[in-house]
């Protein structure tokens, strides 16, 4: 059996360069994401949620984007979950995107905020209907007896809503990740990897730093 202190390979496929990068870390993050979505890498939109739990203690998870532009990153979960609960109490979160494929990360820090139930419904109806019943079935992250309790309450939704269109849950709906920091890491040689911290000051304006690997 290997040793994990031996697991390693070398980061060589690109750069990060100030001239290459825009100025903008939204545009960038939309090539960077479109270049993603275009190598075809699986669960492209696939993100860490990182939260302040009810114990002070830090909480993660993956989640999956579902929308983003210069307002913030948006995501969909149960308000009534844990993280629902976490960011309730601390409405603040870190999002970690990790394209190994592309020897890329971008590492998003901000406020957090529920989106209006407008947005959320409009989601919601785009859902395949088994993921709506889905919501209605599960009080996510409490504790169940067994997985038939759970499949029987998702058959008892199923009943319930037969023939009709499904009602977003008032429990359920997005979270808006508003970013004071975002941070591109690309894997380059020697683990030189260049690093570009974008910070938000008071007045809106995003300035751009390069951070030593």
């Amino acid at each position: 059996m290997s040793s994990i202190g031996d697991l390693r390979r070398e980061y060589a496929q690109r750069a990060l360069t100030e001239e290459s990068a825009s100025p903008n870390p939204f545009h960038q993050f939309a090539q960077w994401f479109e270049e993603a979505v275009r190598a075809d890498l699986l669960d492209a939109n696939a993100m860490t949620l990182a939260t302040i739990g009810l114990d002070a203690a830090p909480n993660a998870r993956t989640v999956l984007l579902k929308g983003f532009d210069e307002d913030g990153f948006v995501f969909f979960t149960n308000y009534e979950s844990a993280k629902g609960r976490e960011l309730t109490a601390t409405p603040a979160a870190c999002l970690l995107f990790f394209w190994a494929e592309l020897e890329r990360q971008v590492r998003i820090t901000g406020s957090t905020a529920r989106v209006t139930a407008e947005e959320s419904s409009n989601y919601f109806a785009t859902r395949p209907v088994d993921s709506q019943l889905g919501a209605w079935s599960s009080q996510q992250s409490a504790v169940v007896p067994d997985r038939a309790a759970l499949e029987a309450r998702f058959e008892e939704m199923r009943a319930r809503y037969a023939g009709a269109a499904v009602p977003r849950p008032p429990f359920w709906g997005g979270y808006r990740v508003t970013p004071v920091r975002i941070e591109f890491w690309q894997g380059r040689r020697g683990r030189l990897h260049d690093r570009l911290l974008y910070t938000r000051g008071d007045d809106g304006r995003w300035t751009r730093e390069r951070l030593s690997p």
